[in-house]
């Protein structure tokens, strides 16, 4: 009878205990987009300022349609479309050059309420290829379309196709030049991304890039691959990523931010800092960094290179744009 007693005091006790628990905060919503990262350089007081403005005119596209409950998806893909028309970037009008001088371009998206995700890879006509992405996840029954078979597929959708020289710019053209001289490496880091919290509790993260520069034989990079370059699942995180894809791939970045959420309870920002800091950091190239947000609006920004565009949003009045 005593131990009866003593049971059923325990069980009352625990019962009132984890009702005092304090449920972590939660964001209405929150939005983190990058612009790439890269080695620290000098850059002028004008055209830091032009970037940081950039980076702000993107966070209030998506910070509007947030404030007007739009969800994860449709905000993270918008912006990555205002990123891609935007010619200051490495994705759409902007982006990096090849060996052979075209462009050839890589995008993928996420939605973390079910786990769809759409990607395109090695593109060459496509203005927007979020867009495409986007398509193939939703309306096909497929996660990665290459090359032509991307393409036919877009237009199929009603995209229509653009001349590969809508994507040069001036600056682009003078860096492969100055590759081909031997007075400039390839550049493996550039992209741009966004990752979303919706008032719904919904994830989104979608991600586009020009690949590296000067690159050859179709190499494609980490952000079409699905858990490298690009993750978001509501149980933990949403991730875009930016550096030198071939170490993301590798280490599976974007995904394994999630997974030590998951499986070892780690906050996002111990998680990215574990990946960038403590994985990407031991090995051969020169890193990168990614953006996150999970499933109560937390955010964590980390890179191990000098610099990395940036610009981030909360309804509870975070927001902020930096480069280094």
């Amino acid at each position: 009878m005593k131990n009866i007693v003593l049971l059923i005091i325990f069980t009352m006790m625990s019962l009132s205990f984890s009702g005092c628990r304090q449920t972590e905060p939660r964001e209405e919503w929150a939005i983190v987009l990058h612009g790439g990262a890269g080695s620290a350089r000098s850059m002028a007081p004008e055209v830091r300022d032009n970037y940081l403005n950039l980076l702000d005119q993107a966070l209030e596209v998506g910070t509007r349609m947030l404030q007007n409950g739009e969800k994860a998806l449709d905000v993270a893909t918008r912006v990555v479309v205002w990123l891609e028309d935007c010619p200051s970037f490495n994705a759409g009008k902007g982006a990096v050059v090849t060996s052979d001088g075209i462009h050839e371009l890589d995008a993928a998206v996420m939605d973390g309420s079910n786990l769809m995700a759409g990607a395109v890879a090695g593109v060459r006509d496509i203005k927007n290829p979020i867009l495409a992405a986007r398509h193939v996840m939703e309306d096909s029954p497929h996660v990665l379309l290459i090359g032509e078979g991307a393409s036919s597929f877009a237009q199929s959708m009603g995209l229509p196709p653009v001349d590969n020289s809508y994507f040069s710019t001036p600056e682009r053209l003078e860096q492969i030049r100055r590759i081909k001289m031997k007075k400039e490496d390839p550049d493996p880091k550039g992209t741009v991304g966004c990752v979303v919290l919706d008032s719904k509790g919904n994830l989104a993260a979608a991600t586009s890039t020009g690949g590296m520069s000067g690159k050859r034989w179709g190499r494609v990079g980490d952000v079409p691959v699905i858990g490298a370059g690009t993750y978001a699942n509501n149980a933990t995180v949403a991730v875009s990523g930016t550096g030198h894809g071939e170490l993301w791939i590798r280490r599976c970045v974007a995904f394994d931010i999630s997974a030590l959420m998951d499986y070892k309870g780690m906050t996002v920002k111990e998680a990215a800092r574990e990946v960038i800091l403590g994985k990407i950091d031991k090995m051969e190239g020169s890193g990168g960094g990614v953006i996150c947000v999970d499933k109560n609006g937390n955010i964590a920004m980390e890179f191990n290179t000098g610099m990395m565009f940036r610009a981030w949003a909360t309804a509870s009045g975070q927001k902020g744009t930096a480069i280094e």
